[in-house]
């Protein structure tokens, strides 16, 4: 059997690819390897109020309205 090429797959095909061979560690560790280069290195402190909660939150909801 020839092994598929990850790096060639869109994140779309490379995800269905996991769906569809779940016990395939090496096409999870190449999904898990492209979206982990992809992501922000931003990281934020973990909320520490009841305010804190309600800021990001707040922040959240004004995100998700710039994205659409």
């Amino acid at each position: 059997m020839i092994a598929p090429d990850f790096s060639t797959m869109t994140k779309a095909e490379l995800r269905a690819y996991i769906i569809a061979h779940p016990s395939d560690k090496i096409a999870f560790h190449a999904f898990v390897d492209r979206f982990t280069a992809e992501a922000s290195p931003e990281t934020f402190d973990l909320p520490k109020s009841n305010a804190d909660i309600d800021d990001v939150e707040s922040l959240i909801k004004q995100r998700l309205e710039q994205l659409k």
